[in-house]
């Protein structure tokens, strides 16, 4: 990959870290170096316990949350905030150490949306990323500044889903 271009897997249906996955798995594939990197997201999945065993990806995630951000109080968003930056200056900082092909950023788009991760930091990261570098956002909702900065935007739209029928999450399906 000579220039490495930037993804968005947005929508509100379910497949968006899925597909970011696939690209993982394929990207590894060929000898190139994967780093995963979650936002909003701390339950054990079953992807991350199979990408262990996968050469050449690396998970990096945040601390545990125990709430959905529209469950926490403007202190415990503050302090999730606090956290996402860190865990993005570990990021930045391997980035710049090691030749990263492919880097994933789960639900960072939620995280910027709901106040818990600084889009300028994003963006500022993005305009001047590595240039062989190829970059994943997932997330529903991206603002017009990331998709102007995206070369690919693939929206996955719900038609259906069981939660509305009162199926809850399935372990090696949805988790």
């Amino acid at each position: 990959m000579e220039q490495g271009l930037i993804h968005i897997y947005c929508g509100d249906g379910k497949g968006k870290t899925t597909a970011a996955l696939g690209l993982a798995l394929r990207c590894a594939g060929r000898g190139n170096k994967v780093l995963f990197v979650q936002f909003l997201k701390s339950r054990p999945t079953g992807e991350l316990t199979s990408l262990k065993y996968v050469p050449n990806i690396e998970i990096m995630r945040g601390k545990e949350i125990m709430k959905f951000t529209f469950q926490m109080t403007e202190d415990e968003k503050k302090q999730v905030l606090l956290e996402h930056e860190q865990l993005f200056d570990h990021v930045v900082e391997k980035c710049a150490k090691e030749k990263i092909d492919l880097l994933i950023l789960d639900e960072v788009i939620g995280a910027c949306n709901t106040g818990v991760f600084n889009m300028a930091r994003l963006i500022d990261f993005m305009k001047n990323k590595p240039y062989s570098m190829e970059i994943v956002l997932t997330g529903r909702d991206p603002k017009q500044e990331l998709v102007d900065l995206a070369d690919y935007v693939s929206e996955v739209k719900k038609v259906k889903h069981p939660y509305y029928k009162g199926i809850p999450a399935r372990s090696g399906i949805e988790m």
